[in-house]
């Protein structure tokens, strides 16, 4: 399935049931008051949080979604059926926005798995002409129509729930990193680019714990102005609780190896300082690249700016247990679970 962020749909409430006009006829009867009955509520439109789903991407083929109406009040005071209401799923991380003439206004943010939310509510039943005897109308003619439901267009923006974002410039090495270390199966290749929607890894342990990784697409210069791919892909790791920043030995000089960190830092900043705030974890990919006398170079250099840096090679998996480790300390403590 094709991962999609935004999506614009429009959703209708149902519209109330009108009132019955009607009289009472019965045998002995034969001038009986007004028996008219309500009509239904229309159907109500509600939106909830489903962890089954992670993408927008049926809405880019339904755009359309309406509740019941509700029936018509009859005679005998007989009110009329409601309408059903209406349920629709989407990824926990979504955001629903009301859009109209005047702009956009925000209607749910559904952070929460199984919150569901009224976005819509139906119209209301119209009163049959029982209601409206009175000792000077003995016999009512009319009943009141019902209400028209609600008709919204809105716009869905899915920001994705993880707990760890993964960042990096194009060709890190992040999607062997998070395929290595969870069921995630993204494409990779030796190019840059090569991810080009996000992708979700599941890191589960021994103690039945379960942390969600989310690796988007590589950051490059200029990326909170749009180049490259990373001012759509930002918004994916806004919410987690740290970032694990990876650069490859291939794209640094060994005598300023963290130039590379400042870059992405900076990108994020311009984008969003809370962003940029995040705890990070900073990691050296590929050293199954470099020769030792190159390596201890690095380490040298990058040692009084962070000592806590981590060398790895994913491919290879050199360092991956020592760095998952890491992560999974990191978790614990900004999850409140130490």
């Amino acid at each position: 399935m094709r991962f999609v962020d935004e999506a614009m749909i429009t959703v209708r409430s149902g519209k109330g049931g009108n009132g019955c006009v009607s009289f009472r006829r019965e045998k002995y009867i034969p001038k009986g008051g007004p028996d008219g009955g309500d009509g239904g509520k229309g159907g109500d439109i509600y939106f909830v949080a489903d962890d089954k789903l992670l993408t927008l991407y049926d809405f880019r083929h339904k755009r359309v979604y309406e509740a019941g109406n509700g029936q018509s009040g009859m005679g005998r005071q007989k009110f009329g059926a409601g309408g059903n209401d209406l349920v629709v799923k989407v990824p926990p991380g979504t955001i629903i926005y009301s859009v109209s003439d005047e702009g956009e206004s925000l209607v749910a943010d559904l952070t929460v798995p199984d919150r569901k939310v009224l976005v819509a509510r139906g119209g209301t039943g119209g009163k049959g002409n029982a209601h409206f005897k009175s000792s000077t109308m003995r016999a009512p003619r009319f009943a009141q129509p019902g209400q028209e439901g609600q008709e919204l267009r809105l716009r869905l923006t899915l920001k994705v729930m993880a707990d760890a974002g993964l960042l990096g410039l194009p060709n890190a090495g992040k999607s062997t990193f998070i395929s290595l270390v969870s069921a995630a199966k993204p494409k990779i290749g030796a190019y840059p680019f090569t991810t080009l929607t996000p992708n979700l890894g599941v890191l589960d342990n021994d103690q039945g714990t379960r942390l969600v990784m989310a690796d988007i697409p590589g950051l490059i210069e200029g990326a909170h102005e749009g180049h490259g791919l990373g001012d759509r892909f930002l918004k994916h790791v806004e919410r987690t609780r740290f970032l694990v920043h990876i650069l490859s030995v291939e794209d640094i000089d060994p005598d300023k190896p963290t130039q590379g960190f400042d870059l992405l830092n900076h990108e994020l900043e311009k984008y969003s300082p809370e962003l940029a705030q995040k705890e990070q974890i900073r990691v050296f990919n590929k050293i199954d690249l470099l020769d030792q006398d190159t390596l201890d170079r690095i380490m040298k250099n990058s040692s009084h700016i962070d000592p806590d840096i981590y060398y790895i090679s994913a491919l290879e998996g050199t360092g991956v247990d020592r760095l998952l480790k890491a992560i999974w300390e990191k978790f614990y403590r900004l999850s409140g679970r130490v």
